[in-house]
């Protein structure tokens, strides 16, 4: 398309396969979209799109996320503030025309299946580096995930427990709840995971609070996390040689300690292996 379409808060441009979001700078324009940065979307990572009036004389365009495209909006599992949703143009009542034709044109760019889950991510985001919570610093160096408690923040559980680090390959997913609301907090989904439910008592958690995890910090770094978890490499194939059962056995015993397998994983494999060499 090679068109654009200036909003409040944002500069969409259009082209033939995606949509670059080019969000303004200034006092009014939310913080959560200074911390993204420009972002591209692809279509394919497009559901729908919408055009309804907004207030005082607006209207807003809204591009719908596919379901799984976006680790941003999986991370914030609808827990956005409607003026913070990054997939939202608010534009003057008077580019109607311009923005009806931009949201037809990009409608009739989306693929048979738009409607259905992504099988993967498709919009990137930054790689976090750390984040600041009320009992802990949360580091992220691509290959692990730390946690290092805080003297005043941290409760005692947490305290004497020591700091944390969990390898990338032994978390499923990232659970956030903002700041905003009661009981924010950042927690990673482990591995056959047994720990305390109460995220000031989780090791694998840490608790937001009053100038700590604001939603333009926590909820990127969450994103990236997530993506890091769901981009990693898939588990290697365990080799397959006549007569080599014990070094089957030794290699699928490395792969279930580094976290690749799940216990449930490993037994399986490792009874058939057991069955296959006698």
């Amino acid at each position: 398309m090679g068109d654009v379409l200036a909003g409040n808060h944002a500069v969409w441009e259009f082209d033939s396969d995606s949509v670059l979001i080019r969000f303004a700078r200034g006092m009014r324009t939310p913080r959560l979209f200074h911390a993204l940065g420009p972002r591209r979307i692809p279509l394919e990572a497009v559901s729908g799109v919408s055009l309804a009036p907004g207030k005082r004389d607006t209207l807003v365009l809204r591009a719908v996320p596919r379901l799984g495209a976006d680790p941003l909006m999986e991370a914030a599992a609808g827990q956005l503030r409607e003026v913070c949703d990054p997939y939202r143009l608010v534009l003057p009542g008077e580019r109607a025309p311009q923005a009806a034709a931009f949201a037809d044109a990009l409608l009739a760019r989306l693929g048979p299946d738009a409607a259905e889950p992504a099988e993967r991510f498709l919009v990137d985001v930054p790689r976090p580096a750390l984040l600041k919570a009320y009992d802990a610093r949360v580091g992220f160096d691509g290959s692990a995930i730390t946690f290092h408690w805080s003297r005043t923040g941290a409760t005692s559980t947490k305290w004497k427990a020591c700091d944390q680090r969990y390898p990338l390959s032994a978390v499923t997913g990232v659970e956030w709840r903002s700041p905003e609301g009661p009981g924010g907090h950042l927690r990673l989904l482990l591995r056959d995971a047994t720990g305390d439910p109460r995220p000031d008592h989780d090791l694998a958690a840490a608790v937001f609070g009053m100038g700590y995890g604001a939603v333009h910090e926590s909820l990127p770094f969450a994103a990236g996390v997530l993506a890091a978890v769901r981009g990693r490499a898939a588990v290697p194939s365990v080799p397959h040689r006549a007569g080599d059962s014990g070094e089957r056995l030794h290699h699928l015993s490395e792969l279930h300690s580094a976290g690749l397998l799940t216990d449930a994983e490993y037994v399986a494999l490792r009874d058939r292996f057991t069955a296959e060499s006698l």
